[in-house]
């Protein structure tokens, strides 16, 4: 089952969502729906959406998003 997460500003807008899938993988979206990177549970890493390595130990969506 898919679970999706909207994440918002201090102004309660929309500026991204985290769609997590069953195996704990996280794709990390922005606001107009662009791909800014996807975390892999599997590997422990964070990929940007060019696919660079963005941390190599954790798995953590927090990364990919701009305050």
């Amino acid at each position: 089952m898919l679970k999706t997460q909207f994440i918002r500003d201090g102004q309660n807008q929309i500026i991204a969502n985290e769609t997590q899938f069953d195996n704990g993988d996280v794709v990390a979206r922005d606001r107009d729906g662009r791909i800014l990177g996807r975390t892999s549970s599997t590997f422990g890493n964070t990929r940007n959406g060019e696919g660079q390595l963005v941390s190599r130990n954790t798995d953590d969506a927090g990364l990919l998003l701009r305050n």
